[in-house]
């Protein structure tokens, strides 16, 4: 699949989302009639490597990666029990090897709260990624209702 592909079907099925692009990254927020300045992520592609953000290895040809947040149980379920926060720079200490493709990871930096990550999904593992799609947005209007 290509990433353009995963932000239309979210913008296309999940209702009150805007596709928004800063920080290098394209992110996909929840934000019925622009309530909030951004809104609330759900989920977001990204195509190179920041500052503090190098465990995928981003800057290879052809490669981004896919993240998004789920609820601490579901994490946990995926993962085992969240990490501790990295130091800035620093990947997650958790045993993965986050350059992998088309593999459901714990998010190289963001693991601790709950983030997972995907390298360059078949169409296949992004059957299997949907319903974490459907998580992160029913989890993305939860906090949303909180903000607002």
């Amino acid at each position: 699949m290509k990433a353009n592909q995963i932000l239309n079907y979210c913008t296309e099925y999940l209702s009150d989302t805007v596709l928004v692009e800063s920080w290098g990254e394209k992110g996909i927020f929840y934000n019925p009639d622009h309530a909030l300045k951004r809104g609330v992520y759900v989920l977001t592609v990204k195509e190179k490597d920041g500052a503090n953000d190098k465990g995928s290895n981003l800057n290879r040809e052809g490669i981004f990666r896919t993240n998004m947040g789920l609820r601490k149980q579901t994490f946990s379920e995926l993962f085992g029990s969240n990490p501790a926060r990295p130091a800035a720079g620093e990947v997650v200490r958790m045993e993965y090897d986050f350059t992998l493709l088309d593999t459901i990871l714990p998010h190289p930096v963001y693991a601790w709260m709950g983030w997972i990550s995907i390298l360059n999904p078949s169409e296949d593992t992004f059957e299997k990624l949907k319903p974490l799609i459907d998580e992160s947005y029913a989890f993305a209007m939860e906090k949303f209702k909180k903000r607002k």
